[in-house]
Order: structure tokens, then C-alpha cells, then sequence
């Protein structure tokens, strides 16, 4: 079988997408967009709208979502002194009000500047320069620091999305609540309250973990080896209530169905370092990709992902290799939306879907 390849080259995961079909604005309503079933153990694939998930999901189920909440993190200021423009990108908050940043252009950030944003809403030092050319600022302000994002930011969406977002909600999942990610985990994108309500009446439980999606999840695989390639590091919890959910499905034969790879990647993280699902907190860099082995997933729902990324290398190591560049290729083919605001899949086993027959 294909898995068994050790020496997967990232070229393996390419496959060629049109432009127009990358999807530059949501859907209206959330639940309208499609959604491509796939039978992982035969390759099946169902063509189906997302709101009909729910013929998916049995009674006993549990589906795991990730409820990192997006910040604004997009700064456009001015240089003091100069007036000269800069864009920050906050990357990940160290202490206090102390930031790791990405700052455009860079060579406008040297250590000991000073810039202004908002009109003096928000005003920023540069401390240090870090590996990879992020910059370490300390914030200065008046009053509460998220809402001043919330007033000035923008959302910091993917290169690819061109046009303006006019509703920053609509870059958020509606369940959102821990605020710290640079991207949005966008399985989550697709679900709306109502929705959400009526799976939860059929008798399946829903449980929350968090883990901050960090910009490196948009960084290209540049080596030419999968496993040379070294993942970003990301800040993960999961809570009691949580761990004992999940393991009441597992003991009474229910799945536990990951909303998006960050959930997914959560999991396992957990499973790997602890040996068990528990309650847990730290830090991840795991990496995903063909022959790994599964410990808590049984199912995944997850959007289309950039050809030649880790995370199409994850969906393969979950649903085979070659299903999952077939399904790809139908997509295609079907004239599927792709990447954040695009579509959804959701992957799971042949005798698991039977029930809705």
C-alpha cells in the first residue's frame, strides 16, 4: 500500500487548483457551503451540503471543536519621527504587554524605534530582534488592550483572500471564546448555533479544547523529504470536562469526531504526551503526515487545504494517501470552493456512515 512509503516527498501532496476556485468570501448562510463525504476505508465520496452533516453523526458521538478566538491582529501605524507606514502582525503575546511581532517593512523596526497606531490609541517599542526576523515590541495604552485591537485591528487573513472581509464575525467561529489565535481554525467556519442545537438534540455531545493557530501554519514545506520538515509551535488546553467527555464516547463505542486539524492535532498531542486523554496544557509541534498512527480520532470534518501543506498531509495519513488525492482531484473536478471560506469534507469509515441509510 502506498502508506507504507516512508520517504514521501512533499511534490507527492501537490495537485493543481485553479485560482477562481479559492474562495475569497463566505457563504450566506454559514451551513450553505458543500460538503464532500468521504468513506475512508473505500473512497467513496458523497456530494452533500454542510447542514446535512448531521446525517453523519450518530447518537453517542462526540465532536471535538476548537474555540480559539481570532484576534484583530492586523496594525497598520506610522514610524515616529519619520511619519514613514508600517504594518505589525502580532504573533504571540510573551508576558505582560510584551509581543512577538511581524512587522512590515522590517528594516522600520529596529531595535529602540517607536511607532503610533489608532492616533495614539496604541503606541509600540521595538526591544528586540528574534530568529526569523520577528520583532519583539513592548505595547503602551490606555484602558484594555483587546479592546483596542478590537477597535483598530484587522483580521489578519490568509495571502490568498484578496478581497476585504466587511464583518470580522464572519472570520470568527460562532462558539469562539479564547482569545489568541493569528488564523482562524476554519472547519468551524460552517456551524451555526441553530445547527449546533440540533445535533446536540440527536444525542451528540459536543466538547471544546483550545489550541492558538499560529501564522506558521501557513508557511510552505520548502524541504524536499516530509520528515525533514520542522513543524511551528503552538499553545494547546484541553479542560476535565473535556477529557472525561471524550473518554465516556470512547468507552461506550461513540466517536470522537475532530472539527478541523487544530482540534485534531490537539488530540493526538495530548494522547502522545500523556499516554491517555486527560486534562492537558502546553505546547505542540506535532507533525501529521502518512504512517502516523491514530490514537483518539475516528472521524474528521476539515475544509480543502493548499497543495504541498501539512495539513493535506494530515487529512492523507488520516484518510489514505490515495483517497484523499482522489477526492481532491473530484473536487476539482465538481468545482468545489477551497481553503478558509471554501468548503468543507468530512472523512470517516464506511460502517461508521451506514446508519444514515
Amino acid at each position: 500500500m502506498e502508506e507504507t512509503k516512508r520517504n514521501w516527498s512533499t511534490h507527492d501532496f501537490y495537485y493543481d487548483l485553479p485560482k477562481e476556485l479559492i474562495a475569497q468570501t463566505p457563504l450566506e448562510p454559514r451551513d450553505s457551503s458543500r460538503l464532500l463525504v468521504l468513506h475512508k476505508e473505500t473512497g467513496e465520496m458523497e456530494h452533500r451540503h454542510f447542514y446535512d452533516v448531521i446525517d453523519y453523526l450518530n447518537p453517542g458521538d462526540c465532536l471535538v471543536l476548537n474555540d480559539s478566538r481570532v484576534l484583530p491582529a492586523r496594525l497598520y501605524g506610522i514610524k515616529d519621527g519619520t511619519g514613514a507606514k508600517v504594518e505589525f502582525l502580532l504573533l504571540t503575546h510573551r508576558e505582560g504587554d510584551t509581543w512577538e511581532v511581524l512587522t512590515g517593512p522590517g528594516k522600520r523596526a529596529k531595535p529602540g524605534t517607536h511607532f503610533t497606531f489608532g492616533d495614539g490609541l496604541l503606541r509600540a517599542d521595538v526591544l528586540d530582534v528574534v530568529e526569523g526576523g520577528n520583532r519583539i515590541v513592548e505595547f503602551h495604552y490606555e484602558g484594555n488592550f483587546y479592546a483596542i485591537l478590537d477597535q483598530i485591528g484587522q483580521m489578519p487573513l490568509p495571502h490568498y483572500i484578496t478581497e476585504d472581509l466587511k464583518d470580522k464575525e464572519r472570520y470568527q467561529n460562532v462558539y469562539s471564546k479564547e482569545v489568541g489565535s493569528a488564523a482562524a481554525p476554519t472547519a468551524g467556519l460552517h456551524f451555526t448555533p441553530e445547527l449546533l442545537e440540533r445535533i446536540r438534540q440527536k444525542g451528540i455531545k459536543t466538547a471544546f479544547v483550545t489550541l492558538h493557530v499560529g501564522l506558521g501554519t501557513f508557511r510552505p514545506v520548502t524541504v524536499e523529504n516530509v520528515s525533514d520538515h520542522k513543524m511551528h509551535s503552538e499553545h494547546y488546553a484541553m479542560n476535565k470536562e473535556t477529557a472525561d467527555l471524550i473518554n465516556e464516547t470512547k468507552r461506550n463505542g461513540g466517536r470522537v469526531i475532530a472539527v478541523g486539524t487544530t482540534s485534531c492535532r490537539t488530540l493526538e498531542s495530548i494522547a502522545l504526551k500523556e499516554g491517555c486523554i486527560r486534562e492537558s496544557a502546553g505546547w505542540t509541534d506535532i507533525f501529521i503526515y502518512p504512517g502516523f498512527q491514530f490514537r483518539v480520532l475516528d472521524g474528521l470534518i476539515t475544509n480543502f487545504h493548499l497543495p504541498e501543506s501539512t495539513l493535506i498531509m494530515l487529512v492523507s495519513a488520516l484518510a489514505g494517501y490515495d483517497n484523499i488525492m482522489r477526492a481532491y482531484r473530484t473536487a476539482v473536478q465538481e468545482k468545489y470552493r477551497f481553503f478558509s471560506f471554501g468548503d468543507a469534507m468530512f472523512i470517516g469509515s464506511m460502517k461508521e456512515l451506514d446508519d444514515k441509510k
